[in-house]
Protein backbone atom coordinates (compact mmCIF):
# COMPACT_ATOMS: atom_id res chain seq x y z
CA UNK A 1 0.00 0.00 0.00
CA UNK A 2 1.26 3.50 -0.80
CA UNK A 3 2.07 5.73 2.19
CA UNK A 4 -0.57 8.31 3.14
CA UNK A 5 1.66 11.20 4.25
CA UNK A 6 2.96 12.31 0.82
CA UNK A 7 -0.59 12.37 -0.53
CA UNK A 8 -1.72 14.57 2.36
CA UNK A 9 1.24 16.91 1.86
CA UNK A 10 0.45 17.24 -1.87
CA UNK A 11 -3.25 17.83 -1.21
CA UNK A 12 -2.66 20.44 1.50
CA UNK A 13 -0.04 22.23 -0.60
CA UNK A 14 -2.40 22.39 -3.58
CA UNK A 15 -5.32 23.53 -1.43
CA UNK A 16 -3.27 26.34 0.13
CA UNK A 17 -2.00 27.56 -3.27
CA UNK A 18 -5.49 27.32 -4.84
CA UNK A 19 -6.79 29.60 -2.09
CA UNK A 20 -4.16 32.24 -2.85
CA UNK A 21 -2.18 31.61 0.32
CA UNK A 22 1.49 30.82 1.00
CA UNK A 23 2.28 27.17 1.81
CA UNK A 24 4.92 26.62 4.48
CA UNK A 25 6.62 23.35 5.40
CA UNK A 26 7.88 22.85 8.93
CA UNK A 27 10.85 20.48 8.69
CA UNK A 28 12.86 18.54 11.27
CA UNK A 29 16.31 19.74 10.14
CA UNK A 30 18.05 17.06 12.26
CA UNK A 31 16.37 14.22 10.38
CA UNK A 32 18.79 12.02 8.41
CA UNK A 33 19.05 13.09 4.78
CA UNK A 34 17.69 16.63 5.15
CA UNK A 35 19.62 19.12 3.03
CA UNK A 36 18.69 22.72 3.87
CA UNK A 37 20.70 25.90 4.56
CA UNK A 38 21.95 25.47 8.13
CA UNK A 39 21.99 29.23 8.77
CA UNK A 40 18.19 29.28 8.91
CA UNK A 41 17.72 26.36 11.29
CA UNK A 42 16.24 27.26 14.67
CA UNK A 43 15.75 24.74 17.49
CA UNK A 44 16.48 21.91 15.06
CA UNK A 45 13.68 22.96 12.73
CA UNK A 46 13.34 25.10 9.62
CA UNK A 47 10.28 26.71 8.01
CA UNK A 48 10.30 26.72 4.22
CA UNK A 49 8.16 28.89 1.94
CA UNK A 50 7.10 26.50 -0.83
CA UNK A 51 4.89 28.82 -2.89
CA UNK A 52 5.38 28.18 -6.63
CA UNK A 53 6.64 31.78 -7.04
CA UNK A 54 9.33 31.18 -4.39
CA UNK A 55 10.73 27.85 -5.62
CA UNK A 56 12.02 26.22 -8.78
CA UNK A 57 12.30 22.58 -9.83
CA UNK A 58 9.59 21.51 -7.35
CA UNK A 59 9.37 17.73 -6.95
CA UNK A 60 7.13 16.12 -4.36
CA UNK A 61 7.06 12.35 -4.63
CA UNK A 62 6.36 9.58 -2.14
CA UNK A 63 9.92 9.66 -0.76
CA UNK A 64 10.93 13.32 -0.54
CA UNK A 65 10.39 16.97 -1.39
CA UNK A 66 13.12 18.63 -3.42
CA UNK A 67 13.37 22.09 -4.94
CA UNK A 68 15.61 25.11 -5.40
CA UNK A 69 15.02 28.37 -3.53
CA UNK A 70 16.85 31.59 -2.79
CA UNK A 71 18.12 32.43 0.67
CA UNK A 72 19.53 35.96 0.99
CA UNK A 73 19.88 36.03 -2.79
CA UNK A 74 21.81 32.76 -2.98
CA UNK A 75 20.21 29.83 -4.81
CA UNK A 76 20.16 26.63 -2.74
CA UNK A 77 19.07 23.09 -3.61
CA UNK A 78 16.93 21.58 -0.85
CA UNK A 79 16.06 17.96 -0.16
CA UNK A 80 13.60 16.91 2.54
CA UNK A 81 12.66 13.26 3.13
CA UNK A 82 8.90 12.91 3.65
CA UNK A 83 9.40 11.70 7.24
CA UNK A 84 11.18 14.98 8.06
CA UNK A 85 8.06 17.05 7.22
CA UNK A 86 6.42 17.95 10.53
CA UNK A 87 3.65 20.22 9.19
CA UNK A 88 2.15 21.86 6.11
CA UNK A 89 0.24 25.08 6.73
CA UNK A 90 -0.74 28.45 5.27
CA UNK A 91 1.40 31.38 6.40
CA UNK A 92 -1.53 33.79 6.46
CA UNK A 93 -3.97 31.88 8.67
CA UNK A 94 -2.09 28.84 10.03
CA UNK A 95 -4.57 26.36 8.54
CA UNK A 96 -3.02 23.04 7.61
CA UNK A 97 -1.88 19.88 9.32
CA UNK A 98 0.75 18.74 11.79
CA UNK A 99 2.09 15.20 11.40
CA UNK A 100 2.96 13.00 14.36
CA UNK A 101 4.92 9.77 14.64
CA UNK A 102 1.97 7.69 13.44
CA UNK A 103 2.72 8.83 9.91
CA UNK A 104 6.38 7.79 10.17
CA UNK A 105 5.35 4.15 10.44
CA UNK A 106 3.60 4.57 7.10
CA UNK A 107 6.83 5.16 5.14
CA UNK A 108 9.67 2.70 4.83
CA UNK A 109 13.12 4.06 5.64
CA UNK A 110 14.70 1.60 3.22
CA UNK A 111 14.31 1.80 -0.55
CA UNK A 112 11.65 -0.51 -1.79
CA UNK A 113 12.53 -3.04 -4.45
CA UNK A 114 9.80 -2.61 -7.07
CA UNK A 115 10.35 -5.98 -8.75
CA UNK A 116 8.92 -9.03 -7.05
CA UNK A 117 11.49 -11.71 -6.40
CA UNK A 118 11.17 -14.56 -8.88
CA UNK A 119 12.39 -17.94 -7.72
CA UNK A 120 14.26 -19.86 -10.37
CA UNK A 121 13.25 -23.45 -10.70
CA UNK A 122 15.62 -26.15 -11.81
CA UNK A 123 14.74 -27.68 -15.15
CA UNK A 124 12.86 -30.93 -14.94
CA UNK A 125 12.93 -33.60 -17.62
CA UNK A 126 10.15 -36.09 -17.99
CA UNK A 127 9.97 -39.12 -20.24
CA UNK A 128 7.19 -38.93 -22.78
CA UNK A 129 6.20 -42.20 -24.55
Amino acid sequence: MNPLKPYLIRALHEWIVDNGLTPYLLVDAKFTGVEVPTTYISDGKIILNTHPNAVQHWILDNDAVSFSARFSGISENLYVPINAVLAVYAKENGKGMMFDERFDEDISTEPEDKKPEVKKKKPVLTIVK
